[in-house]
């Protein structure tokens, strides 16, 4: 027997409201429609339980678009961005959108090059965790009218949306941990390429804490390893920051990547975690929770960055590539667990 497609009157229904309602609220016209924010989250919420799959041909036909928004990140092997992508792919398709994803590997002229291809794809939008240096790149997009905003990463002064998150005051209290727990020489690891702004931030929240604290030189302990070969070269540096005549005692890991490849050094040279090295890495794991010890860690608020980006690129969309943007700074989350106890 065929099952029946979920239609808006069984969303009205099971809501005791009307049709129109429903349909303003899923097409984004809520706000302008005076319809409050508690009604538009118990529709979406509601929209998900029925799984409510709208009529993308029929709506892209009458509205002249392809309700497809594109999705740029460095790598979607990253657990990262793999759940942002996951959490991404439900929201757009709550509000009636495509998701369609591609992978940078930090290169600037592969990054270019995909968003050609996505915008040649007819996208209607773009959310994008740039590799880039620069915003110049970007230009040609203004002056296409497409809508586009960057998530994890963006630039000082640019013409666009952001939903990034507090990588300085995050990546400064996980040091700051570091430091009352009694660790005193603390090395930062950071993967290439280094002046993107969430790892340029998390390297000065880094910086900071230490010249806060203590008196050491916070750039003699900064390693930058390439994003290429992090395995190799992170278990190359840390012998060499292990054998130094001051051995470092403490790894602050500014990704998840880098974190692991340090982990899996620090097992192959038989250091034990935190009794000779402490470690926390910016961004959690699941595996986190089930290493011994129990990684120590700064959590990104994943749900809520994905959640703000659709909802800012969707509003963005039905306003025809408004010119006033949105730059949400999320809070992180400081979690303590086995990786940094005290320091005997």
């Amino acid at each position: 027997m065929k099952k029946e497609k979920i239609s808006l009157k069984h969303i009205s229904d099971s809501l005791n409201v009307s049709k129109t309602l429903v349909s303003m609220v899923l097409n984004n016209k809520g706000d302008e429609n005076g319809i409050s924010k508690e009604t538009q989250k118990r529709v979406f919420a509601k929209a998900k339980e029925l799984n409510y799959k709208p009529n993308l041909m029929a709506r892209a036909l009458r509205m002249g678009r392809s309700f497809t928004i594109g999705l740029v990140v460095s790598d979607i092997s990253n657990p990262f961005y793999a759940r942002l992508a996951r959490f991404m792919e439900d929201e757009a398709a709550l509000r009636g959108y495509n998701l369609l994803i591609g992978s940078t590997d930090e290169n600037p002229e592969k990054e270019q090059n995909l968003i050609k291809m996505l915008v040649n794809r007819q996208v209607d939008g773009l959310i994008i965790s740039t590799s880039q240096s620069n915003s110049d790149n970007f230009s040609v997009l203004h002056e296409q009218n497409i809508p586009h905003l960057f998530i994890d990463r963006n630039f000082d002064g640019v013409d666009a949306s952001s939903v990034t998150v507090d990588n300085y005051n995050g990546a400064f209290k996980a040091v700051e941990h570091l430091i009352y727990q009694g660790y005193k020489r603390i090395a930062a690891f950071a993967v290439t390429p280094v002046y993107v702004s969430s790892i340029r931030q998390r390297i000065d929240g880094f910086i900071s804490a230490v010249k806060t604290y203590t008196k050491q030189d916070a750039s003699e302990l900064l390693v930058e390893v390439d994003y290429q070969d992090i395995v190799r070269n992170t278990r190359k540096k840390i012998f060499e920051l292990l054998n130094s005549v001051e051995p470092i005692d403490a790894i602050f890991a500014v990704n998840n990547k880098v974190a692991l490849a340090c982990l899996e050094a620090l097992a192959e040279l038989g250091v034990s975690i935190p009794q000779e090295v402490a470690i926390i890495c910016f961004d959690d794991l699941d595996i986190f929770k089930l290493t011994t010890p129990q990684i120590s860690c700064v959590s990104q608020p994943i749900e809520q960055i994905s959640r703000s980006a659709v909802d800012l690129i969707v509003s963005e969309l039905d306003a025809q590539f408004a010119s006033v943007h949105r730059n949400l700074l999320l809070s992180p989350e400081l979690i303590i667990r086995q990786s940094t106890a005290k320091k005997e």
